[in-house]
């Protein structure tokens, strides 16, 4: 049996066509070019033969999500097809929860096209279910979604950060021009990155590179130091270093002036921090190996800046490694969490509120999750004398101050997210505080005590915000 279908939308530049069957014509999609993507035969046999692709029922399996008989075009094998079967039933979801009442199926709920959606877009994109509910849970728009989804697959376009210790952007674009290197102006708000579109040397093997006039760096990484603002003559703490792109951006900003201390806990990772710094020809800087906790110990109170970019799950860097889709959990996401609240809290203590020129703090991730994001800066607002102050840039989106049925104190909407699908850039969070006093906020008590207080406070879940994060 021959079943005519109208095929669901293959993508943003795929046009449909309807033509009647009556006439030995057929119904499909037609791409931008003209090519017809895939078609559906009539009832008339001659006719099949004309077509270039024929799609043959197998009344066999009957699909669960759409209860229509499942279609495979004749000549793709099943590894071919069932990717685009699956895709279609996506398409076709997003489309129904977009209006449910109107587009539902009688009888059929909306947590059964959910848990359909779930399991295709695990199974299309590649994801654990875990990792796939938290970010259906963060773009709730169907739409919305599959773009951020699909940008996740997509590398980020190559950009570089000039170094103005050593020359100045536009004498720089000249002479990689002249190389064969294909650059633009990377964005209005950044004063020293160019866009790399194409080149006929290697990006990281130029003179020029090699004698430190620009590092090779995502767009996203400005962010945070841009938010820090360092001023000469300061003391500033880069709590995570490696590989000390960050860092040498830094020091290009104080002028090579004060003092800027680069730490990172992974001594391995240290050294290409070392040799970033001798490349850029940054002179004001002591590097160290310390676990980031230890500074409120050992050196509490004792800088105008800290600049904290945590370690973190890596869900705005999907493109760069592909095992996060599937290496995330809860108990991942809890250990994370627990870590980037004490790392927050150390730098805050470290940061002397009674600096002149600073006592700020910059949290940052390359994470989207709430949990890593604004729940821990909700976090140091309760623990610490601290408030969460406007950073001075013009290009993000705000934080959540509200999220799904949680709260988060308002000022949340001075903190930035950055996403893949909007922004071009990875995903990135970014938050500033200023430090009001060096006093430490004393704790509310709790029923709870001992070691169960404490497993309560290093609680990570985000149904824990509802009781630690109330407006």
């Amino acid at each position: 049996m021959i079943l005519k279908r109208k095929n669901r939308r293959d993508g943003p530049n795929v046009r449909k066509i309807r033509r009647r069957a009556d006439n030995g014509q057929v119904e499909g999609e037609e791409s931008v070019d003209g090519s017809v993507r895939s078609a559906s035969s009539s009832a008339d046999e001659a006719a099949d033969d004309q077509l270039q692709q024929k799609v043959v029922v197998d009344e066999s399996r009957q699909s669960d999500n759409d209860g229509l008989a499942t279609t495979r075009p004749v000549g793709l094998n099943e590894r071919e097809v069932a990717p685009l079967m699956i895709k279609e039933r996506i398409q076709e979801a997003v489309h129904v929860l977009a209006n449910f009442k109107v587009r539902a199926e009688p009888g059929r709920k909306r947590s059964e096209y959910l848990k359909s959606l779930l399991e295709d877009l695990c199974s299309f994109y590649g994801y654990n279910e875990f990792l796939m509910e938290k970010f259906m849970q963060l773009f709730p728009n169907g739409a919305e979604l599959l773009e951020f989804l699909d940008s996740n697959d997509q590398p980020r376009p190559v950009t570089i950060r000039s170094n103005p210790l050593k020359t100045r952007r536009g004498e720089l674009a000249k002479s990689l021009i002249s190389r064969g290197m294909n650059v633009d102006p990377a964005a209005k708000w950044t004063k020293v990155g160019l866009v790399v579109y194409d080149s006929q040397v290697p990006v990281g093997a130029t003179p020029e590179y090699l004698a430190g006039h620009y590092s090779i760096q995502g767009l996203s990484s400005f962010l945070p130091v841009m938010a820090l603002a360092p001023q000469p003559d300061e003391r500033i703490l880069d709590m995570c270093a490696a590989p000390g792109g960050k860092t040498t951006h830094i020091a290009s900003l104080m002028r090579n002036t004060g003092v800027l201390f680069a730490n990172d806990a992974n001594a391995a990772r240290l050294k290409a921090v070392i040799g970033n710094l001798h490349r850029m020809g940054v002179n004001n800087s002591v590097v160290s190996n310390l676990d980031g906790q230890e500074f409120a110990k050992i050196q509490p109170q004792s800088y105008d800046r800290v600049l904290l970019d945590a370690p973190c799950s890596g869900t705005g860097v999907i493109w760069k490694d592909e095992s996060v889709k599937t290496s995330k959990d809860h108990v991942d996401i809890k250990r994370r969490f627990t870590m980037q609240r004490r790392l927050l809290l150390s730098a805050i203590d470290a940061v002397d509120a009674r600096s002149k020129s600073g006592a700020y703090v910059v949290y940052s991730t390359c994470s989207v999750l709430v949990e890593e994001n604004e729940a821990v800066v909700q976090h140091a607002l309760g623990k610490r004398n601290v408030k969460i102050v406007p950073m001075g840039l013009e290009v993000g989106l705000e934080g959540f101050t509200k999220f799904r049925e949680y709260r988060f104190h308002p000022s949340m909407n001075n903190t930035r997210r950055y996403y893949p699908h909007v922004h071009n850039i990875d995903g990135f969070f970014v938050a500033k505080l200023k430090k009001l006093s060096n006093e430490v906020k004393k704790p509310k008590p709790t029923k709870n005590k001992g070691k169960e207080a404490a497993e309560e406070g290093e609680q990570s879940d985000i149904d824990s915000l509802k009781r630690t994060s109330p407006l």
